[in-house]
C-alpha cells in the first residue's frame, strides 16, 4: 500500500511568528487522516517549526540542501545540519530551483545521492515546461529528468524516495492541467520505473501531483489511481485551504 502524502511547500513566505501561528492553526484544525502531512517552512524557521509541532503528526521538511557535507558554500545548508534539528526529509529538484537557480540534472543527482547517504528521505521534483507540453515532448522530458537524477540509484534507495510531478506549464500560466492529464503522466512515470527497476518498486513509490492543487480540485485529482497526494504551494499558506486539501485525500 502506497503512502498518501500532502506536503506544503511554503517557499520564501512567513516569518517566525507567522510560521508558528499558522502551524498552531493547522494543528488545531487537522482532520483525522491516514495521509502523511508535511510542511516545508523557510530554512531560518525550521527549528522553530520542529519545536512548535513536537506533539503533532505534522512533519517538518526542508525545501532544499547542498550536496557537500561542509565547506566554503556561503548561504548553503548541509544534510547534517538538517538532521541535527530533526529534519530528515528534503525537497530536491523543485522547478523554481531548476529555473531560477540553474540546478541541473547533474547537480540534482549529487544532492539526491548526498541525502540518501545520510539516510534522509527525498521528495524529488520534476516536470515539463509549457513549450515541452505544446511540442508534445513532455514524456521525453520527464523520462530524461528521472533517468539523469535517479536511475543510477540502487533498488533499495527507492524506499526513501517520494516523487513529485510538477507540470510547470500549469503553474501560474493561466493554463490548466486536467485530472486526466495528471493521471496520464503519473501512469507513465510508474511504468517507466517498472521497466527500469521492477513492478514492485513502481507500485510502492508515492507519486505526488504539484500543479496548482486547491480545495476545489483536490478530490478529483487525488481520486486518480496513480496520484498519491500533492505537493502544495500557495494553498498551503492558508490553514483552511490546506486542511480542505487534506480532507480530500
Amino acid at each position: 500500500m502506497r503512502n498518501k502524502i500532502v506536503a506544503g511547500n511554503w517557499k520564501m513566505n512567513k516569518n517566525l511568528s507567522e510560521t508558528e501561528s499558522l502551524l498552531r492553526e493547522l494543528s488545531a484544525k487537522l482532520p483525522d487522516t491516514d495521509a502523511e502531512v508535511m510542511v516545508a517552512p523557510t530554512f531560518v524557521n525550521l527549528s522553530g517549526a520542529v519545536h512548535c509541532l513536537e506533539s503533532s503528526i505534522i512533519q517538518v521538511i526542508a525545501q532544499n540542501m547542498h550536496f557537500a557535507e561542509s565547506g566554503a558554500f556561503t548561504g548553503e545548508i548541509s544534510a547534517d545540519m538538517l538532521l541535527n534539528i530533526e529534519v530528515d526529509t528534503v525537497i530536491i529538484g523543485h522547478s523554481e530551483r531548476r529555473a531560477l537557480f540553474g540546478e541541473t540534472d547533474e547537480i540534482l543527482a549529487k544532492k539526491v545521492k548526498a541525502a540518501l547517504a545520510k539516510n534522509m528521505r527525498v521528495m524529488f521534483c520534476f516536470g515539463e515546461e509549457l513549450g515541452d507540453r505544446k511540442s508534445e515532448n513532455q514524456f521525453n522530458i520527464v523520462e530524461s529528468q528521472l533517468k539523469n537524477a535517479l536511475f543510477n540509484l540502487d533498488a533499495d534507495s527507492w524506499s526513501r524516495l517520494v516523487l513529485a510531478y510538477e507540470p510547470v506549464w500549469a503553474i501560474g500560466t493561466g493554463e490548466t492541467a486536467s485530472p486526466e492529464q495528471a493521471q496520464e503522466m503519473h501512469a507513465f512515470i510508474r511504468n517507466t520505473i517498472s521497466q527500469t527497476y521492477s513492478a514492485d518498486i513502481a507500485e510502492r513509490v508515492s507519486i505526488l501531483y504539484g500543479g496548482s492543487v486547491k480545495p476545489s480540485n483536490a478530490k478529483e485529482i487525488f481520486s486518480k489511481p496513480d496520484v498519491d497526494g500533492g505537493l502544495i504551494g500557495g494553498a498551503s499558506l492558508v490553514a483552511d485551504d490546506f486542511v480542505g486539501i487534506i480532507k480530500s485525500i
